[in-house]
């Protein structure tokens, strides 16, 4: 627990939803004898859902069916499976865990994830939607040149896929081989082949139904947990709050109080690039972005914000009381602790099974029973189900839509071809990622993820913001400006003290960069170079590329000629 924490106050990557469980669980990670129940109906789950993923294989005929599910979706289905698909594991689990170690600042998070959502309602929706076609490549290339803009879009795509990927599997292979006494290895196989399953056969309608499933069971199953907590104090939070405070070492330490901000993230600068991460890294993920084209039309897919936001607002409420319910009912039980540690520590927080990351599924016990712990520990891996889905698909189509459709056959691909390289992709994605995630067993997947949400915020975003709203920005400007987010982030997070040091074990004080999250240097530099580099490019193409505005525009702004779409 003293690791995780160090992690955690040490590392504004650490600082993301998403913390890790492989690294929290330190002491923890043995596997545990097997409970039942949750393998009862983890094995119920997986039926249903490939039950699903055969009835969508007998639908998925053509490429739009297989990457967007032919526009079908509706626009509250597809809020509830955003919802789904943003609504990890570890947001489930860590934003809990990080409220039951610092109190207050785990909130922080769960806001800065959340206001990510009127950045995409606002500025990234309708657009996308009225523009594209299956993948965020699509619209950042719609009035630039096609090769250099989708082959940059393909990069950012499957970095920001990858080291997302690895943090799933890192933190199923974790959460099974503690629950179900299943060995890591055999846990990260059975998530991939599963994944793979799902994407190859059904496609985004499969992937969608999983994300819907899964977002219903996760809402339903943190409800419950909560509103057990508060019937406990007979529906006062100030009570539950009183009673935290009371309890929890940082009440009266020096570390200040639970409701006292600033711990984790100690420096302006690392709040601010945590902030910008955390807000503009979503408008900027490829499997959350891919989800707009499902619907039929731009209303549809502001819609689905609409919802998606209200369901992850709740959600994260929800995640807010599991925390501080956990302080008071599982760090004072001491069927919910480590005797060894509790016996060294004097410290139920630092004592509880598992690590600070397995808080919710401990309290699930403590509320609900071995049942209901069984039901959470299945939806949590239901959670990383869903999401490796999105990722995996989102990461196929860059390879099949965007390089090998567009790129290679130079956009006279067979769609039949094109489906195939798709599903290709995906066994070879998933085999990757399992290779991944069975080496990175040790690794601290905060920072993997750290690093996906800096490269969206500093790759994706930039370029597909300035090549909707901005006139001047040329192909020269987007693809050296989203070379440079790319590579400065990339480079920010490996060379910071975060991953230097703490990861990759060099000794402390010799990382050359002081600060742990470059998010703030990266994304103000993809934003810069895209827009000096299109000012001082006069050559023929960017003429072109800025001849295209007008005709973008009006598209962008009415939906006439949009794929599946009418004019509104």
């Amino acid at each position: 627990m003293k690791r995780a924490l160090s992690l955690l106050t040490g590392a504004a990557f650490a600082a993301l939803p998403t913390v890790a469980l492989a690294d929290a669980i330190t002491g923890g990670g043995a596997k545990s004898t097997t409970n039942w129940s949750a393998i009862g109906m983890f094995v119920l789950f997986v039926l249903v859902t490939l039950g699903i993923t055969a009835w969508a294989a007998s639908r998925t005929k053509s490429a739009a069916q297989f990457y967007a599910a032919g526009g079908g979706i509706t626009g509250f289905q597809n809020g509830l499976a955003i919802a789904g698909d943003y609504m990890s594991a570890a947001s489930f689990l860590g934003i809990s865990g990080l409220v039951y170690a610092w109190g207050f600042d785990g909130l922080i998070y769960s806001v800065g994830w959340l206001v990510g959502w009127p950045i995409v309602t606002f500025l990234i929706a309708e657009p996308l939607r009225n523009l594209g076609k299956f993948t965020f490549a699509d619209v950042a290339s719609f009035r630039l040149s096609q090769t250099p803009v989708r082959v940059m879009a393909a990069c950012g795509t499957l970095v920001t896929v990858a080291f997302y990927l690895i943090a799933q599997m890192v933190g199923a292979g974790t959460l099974i081989k503690l629950l179900f006494g299943l060995d890591y290895w055999l846990a990260v196989v059975i998530v991939g082949v599963l994944m793979i399953a799902y994407v190859t056969f059904g496609g985004m309608v499969a992937t969608t139904w999983v994300q819907i499933i899964k977002a219903c069971l996760l809402l339903g199953g943190a409800t419950f947990m909560a509103f057990m907590v508060l019937l406990k104090f007979g529906f006062n939070p100030a009570a539950l709050f009183a009673k935290a405070a009371e309890v929890h070492p940082r009440g009266a330490s020096i570390l200040g109080p639970i409701f006292a901000p600033g711990a984790p993230v100690s420096t302006p600068f690392s709040a601010i690039s945590v902030g910008l991460a955390l807000m503009f890294g979503t408008a900027g993920l490829p499997h959350i972005l891919m989800r707009f084209f499902t619907v039929a039309d731009a209303k549809a897919a502001r819609k689905s914000v609409f919802y998606a936001t209200g369901f992850i607002g709740y959600f994260y409420i929800l995640t807010f009381i599991i925390g501080f319910g956990a302080i008071v009912l599982v760090s004072t039980n001491p069927e919910f602790l480590d005797a060894a540690l509790f016996e060294k520590t004097k410290n139920g927080i630092a004592a509880i099974k598992g690590g600070a990351n397995m808080t919710a599924i401990n309290l699930a016990g403590a509320v609900g029973g071995d049942v209901f712990l069984g039901f959470i520990s299945a939806v949590a891996f239901a959670t990383i189900l869903a999401v490796v889905s999105g990722l995996t698909l989102a990461g196929a189509s860059a390879i099949s839509h965007d390089l090998y459709a567009t790129v290679v056959k130079k956009g006279n691909a067979n769609e039949q071809d094109e489906i195939r390289v798709s599903k290709i992709s995906t066994v070879i994605l998933g085999l990757l990622a399992m290779a991944l995630g069975i080496m990175s067993e040790k690794i601290n997947v905060a920072f993997a993820v750290g690093l996906a949400f800096s490269i969206a915020a500093s790759c994706n975003f930039p370029v597909l913001l300035m090549s909707m709203m901005w006139k001047g920005t040329t192909t020269k400007g987007a693809v050296v400006g989203g070379f440079v987010g790319l590579i400065t982030a990339v480079a920010g997070v490996v060379l910071s003290p975060a991953v230097w040091e703490l990861v990759l074990g060099n000794p402390k004080g010799s990382a050359p960069i002081s600060a742990d999250n470059p998010t703030a240097i990266s994304m103000t530099l993809a934003f810069v170079v895209i827009w000096l580099v299109s000012k001082m490019d006069n050559s023929a193409r960017a003429k072109e590329d800025r001849a295209g505005w007008d005709a973008q525009f009006v598209r962008s702004q009415t939906g006439i000629g949009a794929t599946g779409a009418s004019a509104h």
